[in-house]
């Protein structure tokens, strides 16, 4: 079996898990019913893929429209947000031993 199939099921499944188990009910439930003669069974099957993948596609409409902005990453942040440390002076005296 080829190992990209099984992938991209899974992505697709945890993406969108509404949209596939309606796709996949629906495509289930026509498979039964056309291989029984169940017409009822059959359109209902069909109805149900259609109207999810009507869904996915609307949906993937409203994603893509909206407007993309830049995505600005800064690796440092613009000043510190900690105060600067005070500064090191030498002892002039010898430490006692």
């Amino acid at each position: 079996m080829n190992a990209v199939l099984p992938r991209f099921l899974k992505s697709t499944y945890r993406k969108e898990p509404l949209i596939s188990v309606l796709i996949t009910m629906g495509a289930i439930d026509a498979l039964i019913g056309g291989l029984n003669d169940s017409w009822s069974l059959f359109a209902f099957g069909l109805g149900t893929t259609g109207i999810a993948l009507a869904f996915k596609l609307w949906r993937f409409q409203q994603r893509r429209s909206l407007p993309e902005e830049p995505v600005v990453q800064h690796y440092l942040p613009s000043r510190s947000s900690s105060a600067p440390l005070p500064m090191l002076s030498i002892s002039k005296k010898k430490p006692p031993l």
